[in-house]
């Protein structure tokens, strides 16, 4: 079990300054579409005037903040529009609690911030890249399509300890030791990895979603989606990923397609962008330049 001495009051103190800084650098918008207010986040300017905007999207219980540690590498030369999905975080709930109208809402108030049929890149992580995927076939316009860890994938996990329910706690102590395991258990595959950072970003991410995710990324449907989609896909699983048995599931996916390029990377699980936030990002910064 990870140290606990990652709820010591400073270590809390200083990950929030961080989160507080990277949001800084942010400018916010609060689209409304059919009702819905979603709040996104644009990073940097780079070179937006010769290249897509990069729209990523978030995981299941998550945020923006998902990409805390990729958002200063990628936006030095990229424009960069994070959401909270609809039912998220800072984002209004979609008024039926489904996909279709998720992705309703989030389509359109992107459309009204960067217009219409504007190409973007796309990237988005575990239940944020199911829901990228079909992002992509719905709104069209989407030069290259990058997944982590994704969703819908259809296949087995691999789950070895049983997840809490944290909102069945009695008090903050239990509450907080149930999150704890669960970003242990679920998240992050070394202990190393999981620090006051990682714990107040799922902490936070957990309190503010109202959408159950879980049972749209088990339905299925992900390969479907990839062979729909034209133009170049990166598939990114960690080896010791939870959620799949990454490496035949990605040899299954880029067998026979020769638009796709995937990998494991070694020694890390599913919350792969944070726990090996260098490699990942370098891995995006080339195969979106």
């Amino acid at each position: 079990m990870p140290d606990s001495s990652i709820f010591d009051a400073e270590a809390d103190a200083e990950a929030r300054r961080l989160i507080a800084r990277i949001d800084a650098l942010s400018t916010v918008h609060d689209p409304q579409h059919g009702g819905v207010r979603v709040r996104w986040r644009r990073f940097g300017n780079g070179n937006g005037d010769t290249q897509p905007p990069l729209v990523l999207l978030h995981g299941g219980h998550g945020s923006w903040m998902h990409w805390l540690r990729n958002i200063e590498a990628l936006s030095a030369t990229r424009t960069l529009w994070l959401p909270d999905m609809p039912g998220f975080n800072d984002s209004d709930a979609p008024q039926r609690p489904a996909l279709d109208p998720l992705l309703d809402a989030l389509g359109g108030t992107l459309d009204s911030l960067i217009g219409a049929h504007r190409e973007i890149d796309l990237g988005g992580f575990s239940f944020g890249g199911f829901v990228a995927s079909r992002f992509a076939l719905q709104r069209g316009d989407v030069r290259r399509l990058a997944l982590l860890g994704s969703g819908g994938h259809g296949t087995l996990r691999r789950m070895t300890v049983e997840m809490i329910n944290w909102r069945a706690a009695r008090d903050r102590d239990e509450e907080r030791a149930a999150l704890l395991h669960n970003l242990h258990a679920l998240m992050l595959h070394d202990e190393a990895a999981i620090d006051a950072l990682a714990f107040v970003i799922h902490d936070i991410s957990c309190h503010g979603t109202r959408f159950r995710s879980k049972d749209v990324s088990l339905a299925g449907g992900l390969q479907a989606a990839l062979d729909a989609i034209e133009g170049p896909q990166l598939l990114l699983w960690g080896e010791h990923d939870v959620t799949a048995d990454s490496r035949p599931l990605v040899a299954q996916l880029v067998a026979g397609h020769a638009n796709r390029q995937g990998a494991v990377i070694g020694g890390v699980g599913h919350w792969v962008q944070y726990e090996r936030a260098d490699e990942v990002n370098a891995r995006l910064a080339a195969f979106f330049a």
